[in-house]
């Protein structure tokens, strides 16, 4: 493993200061490429909330999974609703078509027991374990532990506990249902990673991604001890990472460190005044685990973190490192949003705003905002704190800020930073009609969704049609046209910034799209449902923002029941006996309870689900 450091900015002599340390962890320029056979099992929730399209793409995604695998990997899965099932029992990958097969026949059904699936999981990877093999559960969800184990606590505490095993976690939660601090504390407690899938077409780009880094793992179970030099002080710990001090020596879990994306380490230190010369700031012991051949072996370094102190002139003329700066600023707007987080969960939505406009003040202090990902995190930090200045503070909106905080903090990969598709709203937007053909007064743009974000292209002639435009977050929505008065580059030419009036550019006949955003679904007057023939009732490919009713069985009885999250699925529910057949899956505009809270009662629309293959 290779192991280089830098400091943001050189020590000055006769004063003191705080710098911030980045240490890189990372594969050998020389080091062959080395692929170890995995151990996986694949938990799939197959409650009644991912019928539809987000039960369909996790299963494509699941093909494709199994496409990246090898006949020295070894694969589980199991699937869970109220009732758990293995349906391919651990064996090495060879025949595909049999898995995937397999994989094309889960259908949804009920509700959700996270914790006896994710166990199941958990038990097949410990029994498959070897001493070379990366061992890892992947649970796909989208909704909440409402059976078996449900307190939050207690499934971390089963986490940490299964990773003492051996057996690491990573957590997808699908749509906007699941509870992203559950996920994210199983994953950061077992080990693993966490990846928010905000509509059903990601899945497959997440897998990709935790397959790349499964297959190049270079070390496990990396823990980096910081020992401070004299009158040094380890100020802060940037990273996303577990850590435990005594005596001013931090032992900091720094976990899995990938060929294909090396991990980093961010402190900040606070130096005394040194004299001018070399100095030793900190030394840092490492420990950890490495693959070589059929056997593990422990591995272990020393690095000392040196520094060259120079006159204040010499300081000042050396000025930042660049590389350093982003690096650590990425960090630290990683951190502000889980602050502002916080804040906004307690109600304090006008302190998390302040905190995300100061964030995005220190970027342009800093002159960053000349890179588009910096740019991008202005747009994105002022789009999140007009959100609370308004108060609309839903479930989607919040889980894009958790999910940039996490990925900020814990992972490397370009692809995973700034990733959001919740829709922002042009409806503030003057709108202008010009058909094909026609020569505007202005530049036309148009918002796509590449990779889980969505971004900002020239449509118009004479400008480059790669290049990202730096545009208003607030006024993104998928799909739609713009006309700007001018597009202006960057300083160093790598994308344009939008400038001046910025209008809605529709087709002859086209209507303004609907707004969107991260609020809840709106419920209006909605009629009771009316009892009609199965023939009758239209069927629909996607659960939506309606509401999930199952038909089942009891003591010999047809009964409707809701299988969506945050509902009792125990209740009766008041349901056309003319459609009933167990099994079923329906979709409702809206449920609600009873006057005397027995039974709840279905209002508005009734669709048949019909789950695509």
């Amino acid at each position: 493993m290779k192991t280089t450091f830098a400091l943001g900015r050189p020590p000055a002599a006769g004063s003191t200061s705080t710098v911030d340390l980045l240490i890189r962890f990372g594969a050998e320029d020389d080091a062959p490429e080395a692929r170890r056979p995995l151990n996986l099992s694949l938990v799939l929730d197959r409650s009644g909330s991912m019928g539809g399209r987000k039960l369909a793409q996790a299963i494509r995604a699941s093909k494709l999974l199994v496409d990246r695998l090898t006949d020295r990997d070894t694969l589980s899965v199991v699937t869970y609703d109220d009732t758990v099932r293995t349906v391919q029992k651990p064996t090495k990958v060879g025949d595909k078509k049999a898995i995937k097969d397999i994989l094309g026949k889960v259908r949804a059904g009920g509700i959700t027991n996270l914790s006896g699936g994710w166990l199941e999981g958990c038990e097949h990877v410990r029994r498959g374990k070897d001493k070379i093999s990366v061992d890892r559960v992947m649970m796909l969800t989208d909704g909440q532990a409402n059976m078996g184990v449900t307190s939050h606590p207690e499934l971390v505490k089963i986490a940490r506990e299964q990773a003492e095993k051996g057996v690491v976690t990573t957590t997808l939660g699908f749509g906007n249902g699941f509870n992203e601090d559950l996920l994210i504390g199983m994953a950061d407690a077992a080990g693993g990673n966490f990846y928010f899938i905000q509509s059903p077409e990601d899945a497959e780009e997440v897998f990709r991604i935790e397959v790349e880094g499964l297959s190049s793992v270079i070390a496990r179970e990396l823990v980096a001890t910081v020992r401070p030099a004299e009158g040094v002080k380890v100020a802060d710990v940037l990273s996303s990472a577990t850590y435990g001090v005594k005596g001013g020596v931090h032992d900091i879990d720094v976990g899995e460190v990938y060929a294909i994306e090396p991990r980093v380490l961010a402190l900040s230190l606070t130096l005394p005044a040194f004299e001018t010369g070399d100095a030793t700031l900190a030394t840092v012991e490492l420990a950890w685990r490495s693959a070589e051949g059929e056997a593990v072996v422990e591995r272990s370094a020393t690095m000392d973190i040196t520094a060259a102190v120079l006159s204040a002139d010499d300081a000042a003329a050396a000025g930042d490192d660049p590389d350093v700066v982003k690096v650590c600023s990425k960090l630290r707007i990683g951190r502000a949003k889980q602050e502002a987080i916080d804040l906004a969960d307690k109600g304090q939505l006008s302190k998390a705003s302040e905190k995300l406009r100061t964030m995005a003040g220190d970027i342009k202090t800093r002159a960053l905002d000349e890179h588009f990902e910096f740019a991008e995190e202005i747009d994105q930090l002022e789009h999140y704190a007009g959100l609370f200045d308004k108060g609309q503070y839903g479930n989607a909106y919040r889980k894009e800020i958790v999910d940039q905080s996490y990925q900020a903090r814990k992972r490397g990969r370009g692809d995973l930073k700034l990733r959001g598709a919740t829709s922002g709203n042009t409806s503030g937007l003057d709108a202008v009609t010009h058909a094909e053909g026609e020569e505007p007064a202005g530049v036309i743009v148009r918002c796509v969704k590449e990779g889980g974000k969505l971004r900002v292209k020239v449509v118009s002639d004479g400008f480059d049609a790669g290049f990202n435009v730096q545009f208003p977050r607030s006024l993104r929505q998928e799909g739609a046209r713009y006309l700007v008065e001018r597009v202006e580059p960057s300083s160093n030419g790598t994308f344009y910034r939008a400038a001046g009036d910025i209008k809605l550019l529709l087709r002859p006949g086209e209507s303004r799209p609907m707004a969107g955003g991260g609020s809840s679904r709106r419920r209006g007057p909605l009629k009771k449902t009316k009892a009609m023939s199965l023939a009758d009732v239209p069927t629909i490919d996607d659960v939506g923002d309606g509401v999930l009713i199952q038909i089942v069985k009891a003591k010999s009885k047809l009964r409707a029941r809701v299988v969506s999250d945050n509902y009792d699925p125990n209740k009766n529910m008041r349901f056309p006996r003319s459609i009933r057949q167990e099994g079923l899956l329906f979709v409702v505009e809206d449920v609600k309870p009873s006057s005397d809270g027995s039974y709840y009662i279905p209002y508005g629309k009734i669709h048949r689900l019909v789950q695509p293959t």
